[in-house]
């Protein structure tokens, strides 16, 4: 399994030359919220027993299940629903597609997360997209340095997954996504239907009355099914501090050289990922700022604003 590799020191990784800065090396690899239940989270119960209730559909109609993982708030809380699923044990494969260019603290995150939730976990990089060979001779090497963030994004994600859907055979994968996050998402069904190529058509989704979903699908063909789909990012962040989910620590506000606060609000590729100004270093701050930002989740995102409708292009052609 290749691994970008780490500096001794993080502060040396030109992920931390912005305005966020590197973490302090405590050796802490990630965050345990206190358990805390507010009043204002009677929702969660509903929200997670519908989420539960995907996650077994999918076990139980699909032979070949597979959980995409970024690492994030969203994927995390979605290792906690499959666990309160099935008796605490996960019983399919996670995958991590790897880019190369994850911040180096959540690498360190992935390594400690593995072995903590005892995770049987699949890392995916599209080797030649990175080194330019095979397919990619005559281009040269992909990456943020020699094109664009929507090709690199395509090609190091989800070429990537093309590439390791066709090697193991999965026939759905469970999905983070939620319709907030973004207005292509918003389109999407519970259980959603990709095709041989990997192709969405969010023009013609299939109805799902009475909970009845798309449960099998042709040779090549895959089910992506959005377990998360009607939480919001406030919901997200309520249930991790009710169920004290363990997260990265990059959700929370630090001190940058200009003397500013800034966390991420949405975790990807490092040279694409901007934080945001904020004075939020605790869950409950977060959720204050949530009620009153009209900043959008994947403002910081550099791939969703490349062009007109990037995301719904990207997923059209298989993103997550």
């Amino acid at each position: 399994m290749s691994q970008p590799t780490i500096p001794m020191k993080m502060s040396e990784h030109p992920a931390y030359a912005g305005r966020y800065p590197a973490p302090p090396e405590d050796g802490k690899a990630a965050f345990f919220p206190e358990k805390i239940s507010r009043e204002d989270c009677a929702h969660l119960d509903a929200l997670e027993a519908q989420s539960i209730f995907l996650i077994r559909e999918a076990y139980h109609y699909f032979k070949n299940v597979c959980m995409p993982w970024s690492m994030g708030k969203d994927s995390n809380v979605l290792i906690w629903l499959s666990k309160k699923a099935f008796c605490g044990h996960i019983p399919y494969p996670l995958l991590h597609i790897d880019t190369t260019y994850e911040f180096p603290e959540m690498i360190e995150y992935r390594n400690w997360a593995v072995e903590h939730h005892g995770l049987n976990l699949i890392v995916k990089i599209n080797e030649d997209a990175r080194a330019g060979r095979g397919a990619y001779a005559e281009r040269g090497p992909i990456g943020y340095d020699t094109t664009d963030p929507v090709t690199v994004t395509h090609e190091l994600k989800t070429e990537a997954l093309k590439q390791v859907m066709a090697e193991h055979r999965w026939d759905a994968l469970i999905t983070g996504i939620r319709r907030d996050e973004d207005p292509t998402r918003a389109k999407e069904r519970y259980f959603s239907p990709r095709t041989a190529d990997f192709d969405w058509d969010y023009k013609d989704q299939p109805p799902e009355f009475w909970n009845q979903f798309t449960s099998s699908c042709g040779a090549g063909e895959h089910v992506r099914v959005q377990a998360l789909l009607d939480w919001s990012e406030r919901d997200i962040w309520l249930y991790i501090q009710r169920e004290g989910i363990p997260i990265p620590k990059m959700y929370f506000a630090r001190t940058g050289a200009d003397g500013k606060r800034y966390r991420f609000r949405s975790l990807g590729c490092w040279p694409i990922s901007g934080p945001v100004e904020s004075e939020a270093d605790t869950i409950d701050k977060i959720i204050d700022e949530l009620a009153v930002t009209k900043t959008s989740e994947r403002a910081g995102r550099a791939q969703d604003h490349h062009e007109r409708n990037a995301m719904q292009k990207l997923r059209a052609k298989g993103f997550m």
